[in-house]
């Protein structure tokens, strides 16, 4: 296959009201009126991806290592199943572990495409751009900024004759409560056609002391990463949130089999937000939830898999079933 020069095949298409104004709408929504809550998505700034790579490498920090070896283990059977020629890619950040995938089906002969989808289009554009440089043979990479829950249809359609193969990994479907999780898989589902597959990465309940200890690190980079959503405010909306007044706070919910990740105001704060207008006020203890992390067992997996019109070809564990991917087709 004759490759172009790696700039002259990566794309980008960034969705209508794609960043600040999905910032701002949820400011507008989350911060007004308890329960306070922010969606984790907001995180992701080109800071905020660096700080969550650095998560990725701490000990207490197992499910990155984990899905990874997974990966490692079984990249060349999960290449073998789908057969895939293009890989979509849900949440693909800097797209580390996906290196594995895509040298898997690079060698299995079907490689073709690969299509990123994240919220940060400069994170976005940068992996883009380092895939195709480090695969030739790719003959596009076509990246997408969005939001999951809006803008999957700008995921531009297969090639004719050719398999997909849609990654969400990282555990990152577990950031929805079932309603929203469900509608999301069914919006993946229904961009499936016969032989495409859905490769979803999901962490397992397991020991709390083990899941708490990964969302509060001795380093204090999870407590940062936190805190970082508010700088993203502050700089995108002109807000004064002073950072260090807000503590982190991570535990394990074990009625709803989830991490919540909170944001604590250690002292009374009266806080602008220039760009919105408004003025937000916190009592001492006053919280906001900046996101959930839901935990699975096989027969929840099972059971949303099902509710979304797909079916499990195979759940791969790692020895001490801390996580796991399933490889899912359409029913």
């Amino acid at each position: 296959m004759t490759s172009t020069a790696p700039d002259e095949r990566v794309s980008l298409l960034v969705a209508d009201g794609a960043g600040l104004s999905t910032l701002a709408d949820d400011v507008r929504r989350g911060l007004q009126a308890p329960p306070l809550e922010l969606p984790p998505k907001h995180f992701y700034d080109a800071r905020g991806s660096a700080l969550f790579e650095q998560i990725c490498d701490l000990p207490e920090y197992y499910p990155t290592r984990t899905e990874r070896l997974i990966i490692e283990r079984r990249a060349s059977d999960i290449a073998r199943l789908t057969g895939a020629g293009e890989l979509v890619e849900l949440g693909a950040g800097t797209a580390t572990k996906t290196r594995v995938l895509l040298d898997a089906l690079r060698d299995h002969g079907s490689l073709e495409r690969y299509i990123p989808f994240d919220i940060d289009a400069a994170t976005l554009q940068l992996t883009g751009r380092s895939i195709a440089a480090d695969y030739p043979s790719l003959r596009s990479v076509d990246c997408v900024a969005g939001d999951f829950e809006r803008d999957l249809q700008l995921i531009p359609a297969k090639r004719p004759g050719v398999r997909r193969l849609v990654a969400f990994l990282g555990g990152t479907i577990g950031n929805f409560d079932t309603p929203a999780r469900r509608d999301l898989l069914r919006t993946v589902a229904s961009q499936l056609h016969a032989g495409d597959h859905l490769l979803l990465g999901a962490d397992l309940v397991k020991d709390p002391a083990v899941i708490e200890a990964a969302y509060n690190d001795a380093a204090g980079v999870t407590a940062e990463f936190n805190r970082n959503v508010l700088e993203v405010i502050n700089r995108e909306l002109q807000a004064e949130f002073p950072v260090g007044a807000f503590d982190h706070v991570a535990f394990y919910d074990e009625t709803n089999e989830w991490i919540e990740m909170r944001l604590r105001a250690a002292r009374e704060l009266k806080v602008t937000v220039r760009a919105l207008g408004l003025v937000l006020r916190f009592e001492p203890g006053d919280e906001i939830r900046t996101e959930i992390s839901a935990k699975f067992t096989p027969g929840r997996l099972a059971a949303d898999l099902a509710a979304c019109g797909l079916e499990p070809v195979e759940l791969m564990s790692d020895p001490d079933s801390l996580f796991a991917l399933v490889l899912a087709r359409p029913a």
